[in-house]
């Protein structure tokens, strides 16, 4: 679709060279395509004709440029206010206050109903001048509905899943203050155990909140140190092993030799945590984790490090796969925040890595992720 320069009378300006002079791509004067904006963009000359109208503002207000061009604003972009209050005839930018420079993005309606966010720059030759040009951007609100919706959902989750221990918690604490004669030691100390993995999960679950709060922003900071990963995943196999579980359940090969991995040690523990944690909880038969070397994810790096954990039990659904690193997502089974592999893959991508899921040969879950070596330059 081209966008083109208003016919009508007035809306060519005195000292802008004629349509045909400019460069391909140059309309209404502005120097760029306006086609190749994200944002829907319209501009209205001195006497409030339409003179731009881009592709995004047709794609927005469902409105042909062909039959806004030329058009008086107020009849091309006919916007009212949450009020129902027609827009430009509150705001009067030709005839109001001089002083005024432009207008706040808000929401506002178009005809239908649908909501749209719109910002307004006044441009004028001279401070309080007259209005030369009308500059109006528009937004899709869908995406911040989104965004809107995400946040409603992890707090509705963040508070059902505080409620339960914090509920606890008070109870136990509020016995024993009542009744602490009554009990005897072991009844005591069953009590404040309760109480103790009550407080860890939710120290954990605020942690999480802490990790998805800086990968949203991007400022998830990797403290790089050297890491032995074999050894690492090897710590956390013994762990699940003093906890109970049979020491036959899991099968760590690590090939060698492999590059030295330069890592923030505290997240790949977090990392190999969540992923064991999932194929222990969620898989069946033996657990199997294969460390190699591989080719880095980055192209000026010739080697990485991959980690890939595979069960055998019924594996993720095919139609599941695109979901498994969002918020939220728990599979078949309920249990825990569902935040987990959403933190995992925010970590593997903050050390520049890579993170996967498919199906393991033996039919279960396979995750595999991948980090470059990122050595500091000094030992390059």
């Amino acid at each position: 679709m081209t966008v083109g320069t208003s016919s009508a009378p007035g809306a060519q300006d005195a000292g802008s060279p004629p349509a045909a002079s400019r460069p391909p791509g140059d309309h209404a004067g502005l120097g760029i395509d306006p086609d190749q904006l994200p944002d829907g963009l319209v501009v209205a000359d001195e006497q409030g004709l339409v003179i731009c109208f881009n592709a995004a503002a047709e794609r927005i207000t469902a409105v042909r440029a062909r039959d806004a061009l030329g058009q008086r604003l107020e009849k091309a972009l006919p916007l009212e206010d949450l009020e129902g209050r027609r827009w430009w005839q509150l705001t009067d930018p030709y005839g109001g206050l001089a002083i005024r420079v432009g207008q706040p993005e808000r929401n506002l309606l178009l005809p239908g109903g649908r909501e749209v966010l719109v910002s307004a720059r006044y441009v004028r030759t001279r401070p309080t001048g007259p209005l030369r040009r009308l500059v109006v951007t528009l937004r899709d609100t869908e995406a911040r509905r989104r965004t809107e919706r995400s946040h409603a959902e992890l707090i509705a989750t963040v508070a059902h899943e505080l409620r339960s221990p914090l509920t606890s918690v008070k109870g136990f604490t509020a016995t024993l203050l009542a009744k602490w004669e009554r009990f005897t030691d072991d009844q005591k100390r069953l009590m404040l155990e309760t109480v103790d993995a009550d407080a860890d999960r939710v120290t954990r679950l605020i942690a999480e909140l802490l990790d998805i709060s800086r990968i949203d922003s991007g400022r998830l900071e990797v403290r790089r140190q050297p890491v032995d990963i074999g050894a690492a995943v090897g710590r956390h196999i013994q762990a699940y092993v003093a906890a109970g579980q049979p020491a036959d359940r899991f099968l760590l090969r690590v090939q060698q030799p492999l590059p030295d991995l330069w890592a923030d040690p505290d997240k790949i523990d977090q990392v190999l945590s969540n992923l064991l944690e999932n194929a222990v909880r969620h898989g069946e038969g033996t657990v199997t984790i294969d460390v190699t070397a591989t080719a880095s994810p980055r192209e000026d790096e010739d080697t990485g490090t991959s980690v890939t954990v595979s069960d055998e039990g019924p594996g993720i659904p095919e139609e599941s796969m695109n979901r498994v690193f969002t918020r939220f997502w728990r599979g078949s089974k309920r249990g825990g925040t569902g935040l987990g592999l959403y933190i995992v893959k925010g970590i593997v991508e903050a050390h520049g890595g890579t993170i996967t899921v498919g199906r393991a040969p033996g039919a279960g879950a396979e995750f595999r992720f991948t980090l470059p070596v990122s050595a500091p330059a000094y030992l390059a």
